[in-house]
């Protein structure tokens, strides 16, 4: 069906029961193996990625579509937050389109199905293409590092990359441990159980202190790669009716904010630490200026919802002409290329 026809009837729906229902029809799809032109070909964390354009955590909160995901055109994909505990997550309705700004505020509060429905489907994959797994903590955690750490433990095998996910704002306190100390902890606790690559996804909302601690800890204990960043809690002039709604904002209204701190992160850790760039993301111009911005791979969500699947190709190949055209024989060389 094209997009536009199934967005018109989508769009008729509740957010949340359309996104159900979207994940229900990928089910049924055929997996395939996507192409990428050569020079999208890019080494982060030792993890040899086809293209740097993937897929953000939230889409596929419980691992039941990976794969079809990649059929799609994402050169990887980052499934969950997925917490040890199945959690129903906040009250609904807690998901709204912001049609007029082409953005999404959520409150969704990590609902998930738990670890071990997560882990069953991630066992079952033949493991054809890169996905990450992103993990959390539990609401009601009496130790929410344990939580973390639970989740790299168990995860790790199934997974080509772990992502310690501190930065929801729709978890009560969970941004609490990005405070330098209790970062400090949190880092020390999953870094003595890591197998695999370690990210850690941190809010755009720091200020400029907050920057310089993450990437000292994170440096300390030698992260693997920082995604910049999760939804926002601030708020930019909004045209839809839902503007005044809780929760954390994504899609085109977050990009300039996204852009601001993917540049201040890069400035804060002198490229020494890998930059995955997230947030208001919606084409291959985007993309391409987040590269040159210092991040090494780029991550797509709400853009989803506003031009459908065929976006991850789309971009995925109009970064493949822009690094061509400016000369560019691989993504690495045009890293931080505007920012240096």
């Amino acid at each position: 069906m094209p997009y536009a026809l199934a967005k018109s009837l989508l769009f008729r729906l509740d957010p949340e029961l359309a996104h159900r229902l979207t994940i229900s029809a990928l089910r049924w799809m055929p997996e395939k193996q996507a192409r990428f032109a050569e020079v999208l070909k890019t080494t982060v964390a030792g993890i040899e990625f086809p293209s740097p354009v993937g897929l953000a955590a939230g889409f596929d909160k419980d691992a039941e579509v990976p794969d079809v995901v990649l059929s799609m055109g994402f050169g990887f994909a980052e499934v969950g937050t997925i917490t040890p505990q199945p959690q129903a997550g906040n009250p609904k309705p807690r998901l709204f389109r912001l049609v007029e700004d082409a953005g999404v505020i959520n409150r969704m509060g990590f609902n998930n199905g738990g670890h071990a429905d997560a882990l069953t489907r991630l066992q079952a994959r033949k493991r054809r293409g890169i996905v990450g797994v992103n993990v959390g903590a539990n609401k009601d955690a009496a130790d929410r590092i344990a939580d973390y750490v639970a989740g790299v433990e168990l995860m790790s095998p199934v997974a080509d990359y772990i992502t310690v996910n501190v930065s929801s704002p729709n978890t009560p306190g969970l941004r609490g441990l990005q405070d330098k100390d209790a970062l400090d902890e949190l880092l020390a606790a999953v870094m003595a159980k890591r197998t695999v690559p370690i990210f850690l996804k941190v809010a755009p909302d720091l200020d400029a202190q907050g920057i310089d601690d993450v990437v000292a800890v994170a440096s300390k204990h030698r992260i693997d790669a920082l995604i910049v960043g999760n939804t926002t809690i601030s708020r930019p002039p909004l045209q839809s009716r839902h503007r005044a709604e809780g929760g954390g904002l994504s899609g085109a209204p977050f990009k300039t904010l996204a852009m601001e701190k993917l540049r201040a992160f890069r400035t804060a850790s002198g490229g020494a630490i890998p930059l995955i760039a997230a947030g208001g993301i919606d084409s291959a111009d985007e993309a391409y200026a987040r590269i040159r911005a210092g991040a090494s791979l780029v991550q797509i969500y709400s853009a989803l919802v506003y031009h459908g699947p065929g976006l991850a190709k789309k971009v995925a190949d109009g970064v493949a002409e822009r690094l061509s055209c400016d000369g560019f024989a691989q993504v690495s060389d045009a890293v931080g290329v505007d920012v240096e």
